[in-house]
């Protein structure tokens, strides 16, 4: 059965952007139903607000709304694929690290605070990433590969994350899980900082 959350989204796929009350009409629905599923919808991100609708000078202007950029999707898992391929060995995985952050922000701060910081960083980058204190030392847990879509046949990306491990603590570090669940966009991968 679909739900009206989905019809909601499949309006808007076809018209591209809508009111509440267009969309209510359209759909033999109350204009409250309709606006409280487009905050719900806003909410997790799948529809945007994108303009107001004066409606000819007359009443109250009227928001529209469209589906957003990330439930449209994007091309991006094809062209990374592609690059990644045409680089092939030529692909230096410690200079892609450093274009991806900047370990220079890292400088003169004791690894607890660079630990901090470098978990911060990577999950504004979607990593869902965590340090924990071991009696060997600290370890950093990825929780999810923001590159899943494409990690198949790439290893050199789990070779720049590990590059980036490195820049930006000034320490040697050895991976000691592998992960088995990339695919399926998770990451169990722990890497140990010596």
């Amino acid at each position: 059965m679909i739900t009206a959350r989905q019809k909601v989204l499949a309006h808007l796929k076809k018209t591209r952007s809508a009111s509440a009350r267009e969309i209510a009409r359209a759909l033999k629905m109350s204009a409250p139903n309709v606006r409280h599923h487009l905050s719900v919808l806003c909410s997790d991100g799948r529809v945007e607000f994108v303009a107001v609708n004066n409606r000819e000078g007359r009443g109250r202007p009227e928001k529209l709304y469209s589906l957003s950029q990330a439930a449209l999707g994007d091309n991006l898992s094809a062209l990374t694929n592609a690059l990644l391929t045409e680089a092939g060995s030529r692909l230096n995985a410690e200079a892609l690290a450093k274009r991806i952050l900047d370990s220079s922000q890292f400088a003169n701060l004791p690894i607890p605070k660079r630990l901090a910081l470098l978990v911060e960083k990577l999950n504004e980058m979607h990593y869902q990433v965590r340090w924990e204190a071991t009696a060997e030392g600290p370890r950093v847990v990825f929780g999810r590969c923001p590159y899943s879509k494409v990690i198949e046949g790439h290893a050199e990306l789990c070779k720049m994350d590990a590059a980036i491990l490195q820049e930006t603590l000034g320490r040697p570090v050895t991976q000691i899980t592998k992960g088995e669940a990339v695919l399926h966009g998770l990451c169990p991968f722990i890497f140990s900082v010596r």
